[in-house]
């Protein structure tokens, strides 16, 4: 069985890789929509090299014994030789622990502790004239959206509109809560947090995804750090399921 660890290390990679990219969409917690082709890709080759080496393997086994028959002694490798060779250093075995934990126990998508310790990180952004919103109430908006009108529109497009937000329940000092999201620009590892203050509704169980519905609360100078986080008045909060797809994208 030693001889065939290489293979099963492979297809165990191979099979944890598919089982998240190909069979659910559990990846989406970890990296980007845009790179499900390379993460399906990448298993199937896994598995198809796990193939490969047992098919090596057996066939390197076949002529051991062959040589065996012959020659009257055991083959390299087998009882009764002086020593054997291992398939492969110990240490890969290692591989097996993350790749059973993606199989059977997927971790989760970041939450309100990564939030936490995430500081608030904005891109360079100035004052400006953002673009008409949509007409309607309520309005859609991302966290990054409604916090680059709170915080940098000097057309004040958010001034007397209802809007929308939806994101994971985290909260601050003083029983403040927030709204919050994590944005990626490739994948988990460099997720940034946004998020905007919620007022006039008594904060639900951290980590709760939720939407939320009120109007702008204006605060500070546009541009300035008392302008951030925006703050959301809000009329009501609906606790949700957690979408498929729980971050925002740059």
């Amino acid at each position: 069985m030693r001889k065939y660890g290489p293979a099963v290390l492979l297809l165990l990679v191979g099979t944890a890789v598919l089982r998240i990219s190909l069979f659910s969409d559990l990846y989406l917690r970890y990296v980007q929509a845009g790179l499900r082709p390379f993460l399906i890709v990448s298993g199937v080759l896994l598995g198809l090299l796990a193939l490969v080496q047992v098919a090596l393997t057996a066939r390197a086994a076949r002529k051991g014994a062959s040589r065996a028959d012959e020659h009257g002694h055991p083959a390299e490798g087998e009882a009764g030789h002086g020593h054997s060779h291992a398939a492969g250093p110990r240490v890969a075995w290692l591989l097996a622990l993350p790749a059973l934990a993606l199989l059977c126990f997927p971790p989760p998508a970041l939450g309100s502790y990564s939030a936490a310790r995430e500081e608030a990180r904005r891109a360079e952004e100035y004052v400006g004239t953002f673009p008409a919103l949509p007409a309607g109430d309520p309005v859609e908006l991302s966290l990054a959206e409604f916090g680059s009108r709170a915080a940098y529109d000097s057309g004040y497009s958010l001034k007397g509109r209802t809007v929308r937000l939806t994101g994971f329940v985290t909260t601050g000092d003083g029983g403040a809560w927030y709204v919050t999201r994590l944005r990626v620009a490739c994948c988990a590892a460099d997720a940034a947090a946004v998020k905007a203050e919620v007022r006039g509704v008594g904060a639900p169980e951290a980590d709760l995804w939720v939407t939320v519905t009120g109007t702008w609360h204006p605060q500070g100078k546009l541009g300035s750090a008392a302008a951030w986080p925006p703050v959301l008045d809000a009329t009501t909060v609906r606790e949700i399921a957690e979408p498929s797809d729980p971050y925002e994208e740059h």
